[in-house]
């Protein structure tokens, strides 16, 4: 199967590229390589490669920045995904668009099934949400997958800034009024790889199993790197920020259990292994 991975140079993009080779010819392209918001140079690259599927990573994910740049959210995460999909379609490829919790407001007391109606707050999630409209829209075999709270090896993420910042003190505040579900980018690019390897076409939840606040995943983070911190939790309130987060992230897995997949890993046990890989590099 020959693969072509959009945002090959973020933080899921590079584990999808490594774990995808094993078994599949990939070609990655970074924005310099393949600009998704210019639809001829898009139509070009794809129709150049030839791909079976193209797993779409690229997307502006600057969740508070994309308040005020609104325009630039859009035109990446919705205009530059309807490119790749118009591509897509005319070489009769499928495509696997990587979504957000985010196109959810967060308010449900139960965790979000997949055919859930979606309501996003913020830019960045209506944005998303736009991607996904027209991914339905104009592709015939699509995979919408939708994750969260996602750290990895590669680029910057929240266990790496908690990691930082216990070098630098030796007590912190994280917000406890936020639940979600981490998710380790080597698990869900495993997951990505078994999906794309089926017809099973739709919306799925891919996120590590379990649920936890921000706070919770803090004090875990620390427990597992065996660092001595004082961890208190405060609310969203006390740390105002541009964009709304949704106070509940978690996302059901009903289309990984409906379609007989195996389901991601704990995310205490995908943790405790990404600390143990990043001790060692």
């Amino acid at each position: 199967m020959r693969v072509l991975v959009t945002g090959a140079y973020g933080q899921l993009g590079r584990d999808v590229v490594d774990i995808f080779r094993e078994k599949h010819e990939v070609l990655g392209f970074g924005r310099n390589e393949l600009d998704i918001t210019d639809p001829n140079h898009c139509q070009q690259m794809i129709q150049e490669y030839r791909p079976d599927v193209i797993i779409h990573c690229a997307a502006y994910t600057a969740v508070d920045l994309a308040e005020s740049e609104e325009d630039q959210a859009y035109l990446v995460n919705a205009y530059g995904t309807r490119n790749v999909a118009v591509a897509a379609e005319k070489m009769g490829c499928k495509i696997c668009y990587i979504s957000t919790d985010y196109v959810f407001d967060g308010s449900s007391a139960n965790p979000y099934k997949e055919y859930d109606n979606t309501n996003p707050t913020s830019v960045y999630g209506k944005s998303k949400r736009a991607g996904e409209n027209l991914i339905q829209t104009l592709s015939s075999k699509y995979f919408i997958v939708r994750t969260s709270w996602v750290y990895g090896q590669h680029g910057n993420n929240f266990v790496k800034t908690m990691l930082k910042i216990s070098k630098e003190r030796d007590k912190l505040s994280v917000v406890n009024d936020q639940i979600g579900s981490p998710t380790f980018t080597e698990d869900l690019a495993k997951f990505l790889l078994e999906l794309v390897n089926s017809e099973k076409y739709g919306i799925y939840h891919a996120s590590n199993s379990g649920s936890c606040s921000w706070y919770d995943f803090a004090k875990a983070i620390f427990e597992e790197s065996n660092i001595a911190i004082t961890v208190q939790p405060c609310t969203t309130e006390d740390f105002p920020r541009p964009a709304p987060r949704p106070k509940n992230s978690v996302m059901d897995h009903l289309s990984i259990r409906a379609d007989g997949f195996k389901d991601l890993r704990p995310w205490r046990e995908a943790l405790t292994e990404f600390l143990q890989k990043y001790g060692d590099s």
